[in-house]
């Protein structure tokens, strides 16, 4: 549902999630954003970059006293379709929502943490959930 939802925006998922980080955490030099990337985790989220830097959603500068640290900040393109990718998870958050009315949503929390958790992604997600 979310790829057909970001398709028309020409984005896929894991470049709308390195939007939405870089959204809500503003400037993360490369390793700080792939530590909180779920899609790409226990990769090196270099080529994932690279798409999102050449479509001009991403800037990328390198550290002025490390030029081995690069800082990437969205583009006021990539704040404007990150905004956009923030609408859309909201109407698939409503949409989960109403699909689990009357479970019992912490012991299906559970079971999601007990399944993904041990996972690169659950690690990921951990931490960026530490950080919220």
């Amino acid at each position: 549902m979310l790829i057909q939802a970001l398709k028309p925006h020409g984005i896929t998922p894991s470049q709308a999630e390195v939007l939405r980080l870089l959204q809500q955490h503003g400037t993360l030099s490369l390793s700080g954003l792939g530590q909180l990337l779920v899609c790409e985790s226990g990769t090196n989220p270099s080529r994932l970059v690279e798409r999102v830097v050449a479509a001009g959603l991403v800037e990328r500068r390198t550290d002025a006293e490390d030029r081995r640290y690069l800082h990437l900040s969205l583009t006021p393109e990539g704040e404007r379709l990150a905004t956009e990718v923030a609408g859309i998870e909201e109407l698939l958050y409503v949409g989960m929502d109403a699909a689990c009315e009357g479970l019992d949503t912490d012991a299906m929390l559970t079971f999601l943490h007990r399944f993904i958790d041990p996972l690169p992604s659950g690690e990921a997600l951990n931490k960026r959930l530490d950080l919220g």
